[in-house]
């Protein structure tokens, strides 16, 4: 391997270590919490480092909403969407949240975190709102498309009722003493809404 390469390697996978211990903090402390010197004693480097791969909160915040956008990605291909009916893939997006639930709750607990903090800072604003836009595109699409299929009621309005499927999502994750039978619960009286019996 050239040098070059041995570099790039090197570089990217210590953004990507930075990007994890970064994640990890949001998630524990938020994003007020979130420290350049605990993410560096984190990834084992200095804070001189960390500045080297990171210069700013901007950069920052855009190396964590890339690792961010890369996991639903990779999460998103692990299950195709393809010719699937609108029930199929609506199932499959609570599947995928009901996974991201189970495993720890930080990745969507992380994008809940920048959400918020997305409504007073630019920065944030500027590298979530983009993705928090493509969800709710996606739901949108899925709910018209079954409106359009006659297999979802047809007096559902495909935008406003995407944003309820995403609340109720994102507020079972601020319900600490709640588990996956409650996520289960919520899923199930989305769809009794959504779909024609």
């Amino acid at each position: 391997m050239l040098e070059q390469d041995v570099a790039r390697a090197s570089t990217e996978d210590r953004q990507k270590a930075i990007a994890v211990a970064a994640r990890a903090l949001i998630a524990e402390r938020g994003f007020e919490g979130l420290r350049t010197r605990d993410i560096a004693e984190r990834v084992g480097i200095n804070v001189a480092t960390l500045h080297y791969h990171v210069p700013t909160k901007q950069a920052l915040v855009r190396l964590v909403a890339q690792s961010l956008r890369e996991d639903f990605m990779a999460q998103h291909a692990r299950r195709p969407r393809g010719p699937l009916s609108a029930v199929e893939r609506l199932d499959l997006e609570f599947a995928d949240f009901r996974e991201l639930f189970a495993t720890g709750r930080q990745l969507p607990a992380v994008m809940a975190e920048l959400a918020l903090r997305a409504t007073r800072d630019e920065e944030v604003a500027a590298e979530i709102l983009p993705m928090q836009a493509g969800w709710h595109d996606q739901i949108e699409t899925l709910l018209a498309q079954g409106r359009a299929e006659g297999i979802f009621h047809p007096d559902i309005d495909p935008a406003a009722t995407a944003t309820i499927v995403i609340g109720s999502m994102i507020a079972c994750l601020r319900q600490p003493g709640r588990g996956l039978d409650h996520l289960d619960s919520v899923f199930a009286q989305l769809r009794r809404a959504i779909i024609k019996t």
